[in-house]
């Protein structure tokens, strides 16, 4: 049996109700992003939030710490939960972890932060600090990532990232190819046995099919009542927005909105895309190893 779970996906992925999903299983704990593969020390962590307009640190983490130590996510529990922090700013983000999984005994951590395949750096800190993990590749079509991306850039009011080089916005299916070839380069590094990919389409399509396969793999349960347990996302703890200072740790939408819709995802074409207002990836040469990534991961 696995040590920890850590799900491997890009920003924009099905992440939170996927992770959030796997978590629900009996055998499982599925934390919210966590954010601690940024860097080697808890004080690292917090000055990269600091740095990111987040100067309390991972909300995730806080409600975590909160949730373990006090049964309740609350502002007092949340403040306790950073003081709690700022003393063990010296801890090695190891130390914090194996900490965390400690806490959760004998339930194995599910661990997703999308932050952590932005760079091979992170990925590689993470499988030093737990070599027999297993890792689960989440994927989802890039033009349905590149749809939510844009609809989360513009709900936060942020403006587009600008490319150095060009001066040109960075369209977000550059984010999507760049993060997934970090992973895939990661896990061509592993025994077979130690990743896998699923499409998050098809989990929330079909979640009676690929929910027990996902377990099947981890070696933990796959019965009707853990699958059936893993279908109800809005269970979780960290299902909902949070106490001040720490709302977030997932999606906004998903918090928001966390209960399973029943039916099928629609896959969105690729090729149309390509032809309509994804055409920069055919004029600056980009499609054809865009076409081939997508291809690899199941989709058209």
């Amino acid at each position: 049996m696995t040590e920890l779970l850590i799900i491997l996906s890009p920003p924009r992925s099905f992440s939170s109700v996927v992770s959030t999903m796997i978590g629900q299983h009996p055998d499982l704990y599925g934390f919210p992003e966590l954010h601690l593969f940024v860097g080697e020390t808890v004080e690292q962590v917090m000055v990269h939030h600091k740095h990111r307009g987040r100067p309390q640190g991972p909300p995730g983490l806080l409600r975590t710490l909160a949730d373990l130590h006090d049964g309740v996510q609350t502002t007092d529990t949340v403040l306790k939960a950073r003081t709690w922090l700022d003393e063990r700013s010296q801890w090695s983000t190891k130390k914090l972890y194996d900490y965390l999984l400690e806490k959760i005994h004998p339930k194995i951590g599910v661990e997703k932060s999308p932050v952590t395949v932005t760079t091979p750096e992170f990925i590689e800190r993470a499988y030093r600090f737990y070599p027999e993990a297993s890792f689960l590749h989440l994927v989802r079509h890039p033009v349905s990532a590149r749809k939510s991306m844009f609809e989360f850039v513009d709900r936060k009011g942020k403006s587009a990232k600008l490319d150095p080089a060009t001066g040109n916005a960075i369209d977000p299916v550059r984010l999507w190819y760049n993060t997934h070839i970090n992973i895939i380069n990661f896990l061509n590094t592993l025994p077979l046995a130690q990743g896998t990919r699923i499409k998050g389409e098809d989990v929330l399509s079909d979640p009676d099919l690929y929910l027990p396969q996902v377990s099947e793999w981890m070696g933990i349960r796959t019965d009707k009542v853990a699958t059936e347990e893993m279908k109800h996302p809005e269970t979780s703890q960290f299902a909902c927005v949070g106490p001040y200072p720490a709302r977030g740790g997932n999606d906004g939408k998903f918090m928001m909105s966390p209960t399973l819709r029943p039916g099928k995802v629609k896959e969105p074409s690729l090729m149309d895309a390509l032809e309509g207002d994804m055409n920069w990836a055919v004029k600056e040469g980009f499609a054809p190893k865009l076409i081939k990534l997508a291809n690899q991961m199941g989709y058209q």
